[in-house]
């Protein structure tokens, strides 16, 4: 597994959290998901490709979480990000 700027496991854990709220907060569930997903071409590029994403990370986050472009470097954190907006839109989701 990779280390996200150097940070442990606990840590990248506590960052995604933040950025999946942030986002929940945002209403913008659904949008991240199918964002994330659709970056999955570019994610072999790195970071750089991200330097591609940042005006939309500075709309969503407004430039106040740094933490949220280096998640978004990192292969292992992208994922784990899918999948925890994923839960919090099922903890969300209406019961039909």
């Amino acid at each position: 597994m990779s280390e996200l700027g150097g940070l442990g496991d606990e840590q990248r854990d506590e960052l995604v959290e933040e950025v999946a709220r942030e986002i929940q907060l945002r209403g913008l569930t659904t949008s991240a998901v199918h964002f994330l997903q659709a970056s999955r071409p570019y994610r072999p590029l790195g970071s750089n490709a991200m330097l591609f994403f940042d005006p939309v990370l500075r709309g969503v986050f407004g430039g106040d979480m740094p933490g949220a472009s280096a998640l978004l470097a990192d292969e292992d954190g992208i994922e784990q990000l899918i999948e925890r907006l994923e839960d919090l839109s099922e903890e969300t989701g209406w019961d039909a």
